[in-house]
C-alpha cells in the first residue's frame, strides 16, 4: 500500500534518496583512481588487486534482487536505515585495514549494504510519489544523481588520495551514511508490501554469489597456480556446482525466487542481459586499465587520472542523450550495434598506446569512442531488456541488468586481469623494462575488452532481429533514468 506522506516531507525524502544512491554508485568507481595506492600502502599483488574492486561488485550484484524483496517485505525505512549502517561501518574497517584481507573483506560488506541501499531508494520514491509527472521528475533527479556518483568517483577519489590519503575514500562514506541514517527515522515515512508472505531466496543469493567468487578466484589464482593445479581447479568446479545449484534452487525449490527462470523465455530479455554482461566485462577492465596506465606507466598523480576521466564520463552522457532520441526512430538494434561497435574501435586504439605515450596523443580519443559507445548502447539495451517483459515484471527485469552488468564486469576484470598479468610476468621473467612490460599486458587485456564488445554486437545482430521501435519507444523514458 502506497505510503501517505505530507508533501512537506518528499523533498527531503528524495534528498535522502539520492544522497544514498550517490554514495553507493561513488563507491564502484572512487577506487579506480586509488588502486596504485592502495597497493603499495598494503603491499597487494598485481593479482590481488582487483579484488578492492571485485570484491564490491560481487556481493552488490549477489544481492541486489534480494535486496529490493528485503526493503518490500520487512519495510523500507528499516532496510534502507539498516544498509546506510551497514555501509557506513564497512567503510570504517576498510579505512582503518592494515592488510589485504580485511580490506577485501570490507569492501565484500560494502558491497551488500549497496545492495540492500540502492532499491530501497528506488522502493522509497515509487512510494512516496505519485504516479505521473511528480514520480518521473524524483526519478529522473534520482538517476542523474547515480551519474553524479560515477562522474564524482573518479576526480573524487584522485583527490582525496593526492591530499590526505587513500584511505579516505572510505572514511568519507561514515558521516554520510549515518547522517543519513539519522534524518531517515524523521523524514521517510516506513512502508511494506502488503498482502505477501514472507519468502526470501537467501540460499538463491548465497549460492549465486558464492559461485561467482570461486570462480573469479580460480581465474585469478590461474596465473600463480597454473591451469591444472588443485587449488585452480577445484575452485573453478565448485563455481560451477554452485551456480547450477542456484539454477535449481530457482528453477525448483525457491517458494520466491530471486530470478524466475520463466522471465529468461524472452528472447529479448535474455540477448539483452547477454550483451549487458559483455558490456559490463569490457567496461570494468577498460577503467581499470587506463588508472592503471596513467598513474604506473605515465607517472600521473592521482589528481590527474581523476581529471582524466571527466572527459569519458561527458562522453557517456552525451551519448546516452543521443541514444534516447534516435531510438524512437531508429529502434533498439541498429544503435546498439553502432554502440557495440564503437566500443571495440575504441578498446582497440587502446590496444596501441606506447610505454612512452601521452593523455593526449594515445588515451584522450580511444577514451571517448568507447565511452560514447557505452552510452549510446546501455539506452538501448535497458530499453531491450524492460520491453521483453509485461509490465508487472518491470522491476525484476531492471534488477537482471543491473545484476548481469555487475557480474559481467567482475568476471570480465578477473579474465582480463589474469591475461594482463601473465604476459607483463613473462616479460618481466625476460629482462624487460617496467613499463614496457605494464603496457604490452595491459595490450593484451584491451583486445580482448575488445573482444567481448564485438560478441555483445554479434549477439544484437542475431537475437535482437524484428523488435518493434514503438514498444521500445514507450520504454525509452525509463530507460534513460535505468542507464543513468
Amino acid at each position: 500500500m502506497t505510503a501517505r506522506i505530507r508533501a512537506s516531507a518528499t523533498l527531503p525524502t528524495l534528498i535522502l534518496a539520492c544522497v544514498a544512491q550517490f554514495m553507493v554508485i561513488l563507491d564502484v568507481s572512487i577506487v579506480n583512481v586509488a588502486l596504485p595506492a592502495i597497493r603499495h600502502g598494503l603491499h597487494f599483488s598485481a593479482t590481488n588487486l582487483q579484488w578492492v574492486v571485485n570484491a564490491y561488485t560481487l556481493t552488490f550484484a549477489g544481492f541486489l534482487l534480494l535486496g529490493g524483496r528485503a526493503a518490500d517485505l520487512l519495510g523500507r525505512r528499516l532496510i534502507f536505515i539498516s544498509g546506510l549502517l551497514l555501509f557506513a561501518g564497512a567503510s570504517l574497517v576498510g579505512g582503518i585495514a592494515h592488510n589485504e584481507t580485511t580490506l577485501i573483506a570490507a569492501r565484500a560488506a560494502q558491497g551488500l549494504g549497496g545492495a540492500v541501499v540502492s532499491p530501497a531508494t528506488l522502493a522509497i520514491l515509487t512510494t512516496t510519489f505519485k504516479e505521473g509527472s511528480s514520480r518521473n521528475r524524483a526519478l529522473g533527479v534520482w538517476g542523474a544523481m547515480g551519474a553524479a556518483g560515477g562522474t564524482t568517483g573518479a576526480l573524487l577519489g584522485g583527490v582525496l588520495t593526492d591530499l590526505v590519503g587513500w584511505r579516505w575514500i572510505l572514511f568519507v562514506n561514515v558521516p554520510i551514511g549515518i547522517a543519513a541514517a539519522v534524518l531517515a527515522t524523521r523524514y521517510i515515512v516506513e512502508s511494506k508490501a502488503e498482502g505477501q508472505t514472507r519468502h526470501f531466496d537467501v540460499a538463491g543469493a548465497v549460492t549465486v554469489t558464492l559461485g561467482l567468487v570461486a570462480i573469479v578466484f580460480g581465474i585469478v589464482r590461474a596465473d600463480v597456480d597454473g591451469w591444472g593445479s588443485a587449488r585452480v581447479l577445484g575452485s573453478l568446479v565448485g563455481g560451477v556446482v554452485l551456480i547450477a545449484a542456484f539454477l535449481a534452487i530457482e528453477g525448483k525449490f525457491a517458494t520466491a525466487p530471486l530470478m524466475p527462470l520463466r522471465i529468461l523465455r524472452s528472447r529479448v530479455l535474455s540477448a539483452a542481459n547477454v550483451i549487458v554482461f559483455l558490456l559490463g566485462g569490457a567496461m570494468f577492465g577498460m577503467w581499470y586499465f587506463v588508472s592503471l596506465y596513467l598513474q604506473q606507466v605515465l607517472g600521473f598523480t592521482p589528481i590527474e587520472a581523476g581529471l582524466s576521466f571527466v572527459p569519458m564520463t561527458l562522453s557517456i552522457m552525451v551519448g546516452s542523450t543521443v541514444a534516447s532520441r534516435l531510438v524512437q526512430r531508429f529502434g533498439v538494434q541498429p544503435l546498439l550495434i553502432v554502440g557495440m561497435l564503437a566500443q571495440a574501435a575504441g578498446l582497440l586504439l587502446f590496444a596501441e598506446i606506447s610505454p612512452t605515450g601521452s593523455y593526449l596523443g594515445d588515451v584522450l580519443a580511444p577514451s571517448l569512442l568507447v565511452a560514447g559507445g557505452m552510452g549510446i548502447a546501455f539506452v538501448p539495451v535497458t530499453i531491450a531488456a524492460m520491453g521483453g517483459v509485461q509490465a508487472r515484471e518491470a522491476g525484476l527485469a531492471s534488477g537482471l541488468v543491473n545484476t548481469s552488468r555487475q557480474m559481467g564486469g567482475a568476471l570480465g576484470l578477473a579474465i582480463l586481469s589474469s591475461v594482463a598479468t601473465a604476459h607483463t610476468n613473462g616479460l618481466l621473467a625476460a629482462h624487460r623494462a617496467l613499463g614496457t612490460a605494464l603496457t604490452d599486458g595491459f595490450h593484451r587485456a584491451f583486445v580482448v575488452a575488445a573482444l567481448f564488445a564485438f560478441l555483445g554486437a554479434v549477439v544484437a545482430v542475431s537475437a535482437l532481429r524484428g523488435t518493434r521501435p514503438a514498444r521500445q519507444a514507450e520504454r525509452a523514458d525509463a530507460a534513460v533514468v535505468e542507464a543513468a
